[in-house]
C-alpha cells in the first residue's frame, strides 16, 4: 500500500483543500500495514475554512487513536462545516503517515438499509458487508456460495442520489471472489434487482484493498453487486455507499381571473401561497413566471409557478 509520508518534524501536518465549503459528514483514515502506528495515532483532524497556522488552528473534529496496521478507521465529525480538511500531529516530532483519506459529506448510508444476498456459504450473511469494519478476514466478509451468477443486495428503503460505493476485498487472497463484480444502481427488482444499470465494474483489487466507485448520482433505491457470466463465491468484506437523498422536483401551474387586485396583490398572493403550504412542503420556492395581468386586457394569463 502507497501512503503519504512527512519528514520526521515537530507537528508535521496534511491538508486537503476541497476547493468550497462543504458540511462534513464523516472522514475515513487508513493506517500503513508495517506497524509504526506512532505515525498516525494522536493525529488531530481538524475541519474549517481559515488558513491561520496553515490550516491547524480550525476547529477538531476528531483525534486519532486505536489504530492496528492496515485498519481504517471512520469518525463522524456531524456536518462540521469547512474548506479545509487538516490531519496534524500536534505537541511532539513525529512523522506522520496517511496510507489512505476519505472525506464525505453524507454518513455511510449502508448502515440504515437492509442486506440479502443469492446465498451464503458457511453462515457468512449478507450483513456482515455492512458491519463498518474493513476487516478482509474470510470469516469477516460476506461470502455466497460457488454459483452461477452470485449476488449481494442494499435496500436503502428510500431513493437516493448515489455519488460513490466502496468495497473492500478479503485480504487472504481470493480475489478473483469480487474481482469483475458489477455494482447496479436502481428502482427495479427485475432479476433480483441485477437488470439495474450499471455503475462501474470492480477490478484492481489485491488481497485487502479497498476501492472507491464513483456513480455520479445515480438514483436508486437498490444497490447490487452481482459476479455474472460465470460460476463463484462473491465476497465482501465492507460495502459502503455514500448519496443524497434523492428529491423531485414537481412544478403546479396555478391560473387566475386577470384583475386589478391580483396584479397589485402579486406579492401578498405568493406570501399566502407559501404560508399555507410550508406546514406540507420543505425546500420550495414561489416565482411568477408572468406577473397577472389586468382584465381589460381580456386574457387569462397563467399565473404562477410552485417550484417544490
Amino acid at each position: 500500500m502507497f501512503c503519504s509520508v512527512t519528514a520526521y518534524e515537530l507537528n508535521p501536518w496534511w491538508r486537503l483543500d476541497l476547493l468550497q465549503n462543504y458540511q462534513i459528514s464523516t472522514v475515513l483514515l487508513t493506517s500503513r500495514s508495517d506497524g509504526n502506528l506512532e505515525q498516525i495515532n494522536g493525529a488531530e483532524i481538524r475541519i474549517g475554512n481559515s488558513l491561520d497556522n496553515n490550516g491547524n488552528n480550525n476547529p477538531i473534529c476528531a483525534v486519532t487513536s486505536g489504530f492496528l496496521a492496515s485498519q481504517t478507521i471512520t469518525y463522524s465529525c456531524n456536518g462540521m462545516e469547512g474548506r479545509y480538511v487538516n490531519v496534524i500531529i500536534p505537541g511532539r516530532a513525529s512523522y506522520l503517515t496517511l496510507c489512505e483519506v476519505e472525506v464525505y459529506d453524507t454518513d455511510n448510508l449502508a448502515f440504515n438499509g437492509t442486506v440479502t444476498q443469492s446465498s451464503s456459504f458457511f453462515k457468512r450473511g449478507a450483513e456482515f458487508a455492512v458491519d463498518g469494519k474493513r476487516e478482509g478476514l474470510a470469516t469477516k466478509c460476506s461470502t455466497t456460495t460457488s454459483e452461477s451468477n452470485p449476488w449481494w443486495r442494499l435496500d436503502l428503503e428510500n431513493n437516493y442520489d448515489i455519488s460513490t460505493v466502496v468495497i473492500t476485498a478479503r485480504s487472504d487472497g481470493y480475489v478473483d471472489q469480487t474481482n469483475g463484480a458489477e455494482i447496479r444502481i436502481g428502482n427495479s427488482l427485475d432479476n433480483n434487482g441485477n437488470n439495474n444499470p450499471i455503475c462501474a465494474v470492480t477490478s484492481g483489487f489485491l488481497p485487502g484493498y479497498t476501492v472507491s466507485y464513483t456513480c455520479n448520482g445515480m438514483d436508486g433505491r437498490y444497490v447490487n453487486v452481482v459476479i455474472t457470466g460465470r460460476a463463484s463465491h462473491l465476497a465482501l468484506c465492507e460495502v459502503e455507499v455514500y448519496g443524497k437523498i434523492h428529491r423531485k422536483k414537481t412544478f403546479l401551474r396555478l391560473k387566475f381571473s386577470s384583475s386589478d387586485h391580483t396584479a397589485a396583490e402579486s406579492g401578498k398572493i405568493l406570501h399566502q401561497l407559501q404560508s399555507a403550504l410550508g406546514s406540507n412542503i420543505s425546500d420550495f420556492n414561489l416565482s411568477w413566471t408572468q406577473l397577472p395581468k389586468k382584465e381589460e386586457e381580456h386574457e387569462e394569463e397563467d399565473g404562477g409557478r410552485l417550484v417544490c
